[in-house]
């Protein structure tokens, strides 16, 4: 499955953090203040650029979803014990409180009945024929990711926004690799389900293809 949403990090990009040495990454989950402000500052910007990926950035909660992902990242450092990546380690909690943050604002908007969609609200946004199929497979994307199972959820964000391997995945979920398998396969079903079920949708994606 092709990366269709705005603002996702590039491979280049999730390498791009200056990575603290593990040794300090252990030294802030045993309480350190000084050491857990160096790591929260070194993986800040890639957890926004996550955060973004999923949410998109005029979302009216991006900036506390980043905020929820860095303070949900030093409360899970005490349980970090160094045998994964801990930038993947952080990730996997942006993804989860991205992918949280998200299905929150789409039932508190279906209470609401708040047809406003606020991913679509950007300054100076052009409207050509390819950039409004690109906005249907990103709103398309990002509302399924509301509707699936947490898990299949955060497998399909780490696969489609971040370009995980399912070696990766499986790895930073703790999840056998069959099991990812099965969560993709379960996710790719739904958002098929999703588009055959949707005549609009589904007329929008051929007609700008």
């Amino acid at each position: 499955m092709a990366k269709a949403f705005e603002g996702e990090p590039s491979t280049a990009e999730r390498k791009a953090p200056v990575a603290p040495s593990l040794e300090l990454v252990r030294i802030a989950a045993r309480g350190d203040s000084v050491a857990t402000r160096t790591v929260l500052r070194a993986y800040a910007p890639h957890l926004g650029r996550v955060v973004r990926a999923v949410l998109g950035g005029a979302h009216p909660d991006f900036d506390d979803a980043v905020q929820l992902s860095l303070i949900g990242f030093v409360q899970a450092l005490p349980a970090f014990r160094g045998d994964c990546d801990p930038l993947g380690y952080a990730t996997v909690i942006a993804l989860r409180t991205a992918v949280a943050t998200r299905k929150r604002w789409r039932a508190q908007r279906a209470r609401r009945d708040d047809t406003v969609d606020a991913d679509a609200i950007q300054a100076e946004e052009p409207s050509p024929r390819e950039h409004a199929a690109a906005r249907h497979r990103k709103e398309l994307l990002r509302d399924l990711l509301s509707e699936l199972p947490p898990e299949q959820a955060e497998a399909l964000a780490a696969r489609v926004v971040l370009g995980w391997s399912l070696e990766e995945i499986s790895a930073q979920s703790a999840a056998p690799l069959n099991t990812v398998r099965s969560r993709l396969r379960l996710a790719k079903e739904a958002l098929r389900r999703k588009i055959e079920g949707d005549a609009d949708l589904l007329a929008a994606l051929e007609v700008h293809r």
